[in-house]
């Protein structure tokens, strides 16, 4: 894993950032992974938000390394039900 540049680091940090990708109640599908691997072809980071209440707080870990496994991205921060993925 790469070390993750400070420029990055504040961006995915601002509140500036607004969320650009939005798991709904129809979950995890494989157009939302295109969708999220498309955005990180075309931008450094993606901001994800999944709905609340979707995932149990203890399935949500295992779901940002899924979604960091499958778009071979990296997760540079995870609060609460918000991510930031790093194309790096």
């Amino acid at each position: 894993m790469k070390e993750l540049p400070k420029h990055i680091q504040r961006m995915a940090l601002s509140r500036d950032l607004k969320p650009t990708i939005r798991v709904g109640k129809s979950g995890l599908s494989d157009n939302l992974m295109t969708e999220i691997s498309e955005q990180l072809a075309s931008k450094d980071i993606v901001k994800v938000k999944i709905n609340r209440g979707l995932f149990d707080k203890s399935d949500i870990a295992e779901l940002w390394n899924h979604i960091a496994r499958t778009t071979n991205s990296t997760i540079v921060s995870v609060r609460g039900n918000v991510g930031v993925l790093w194309k790096g």
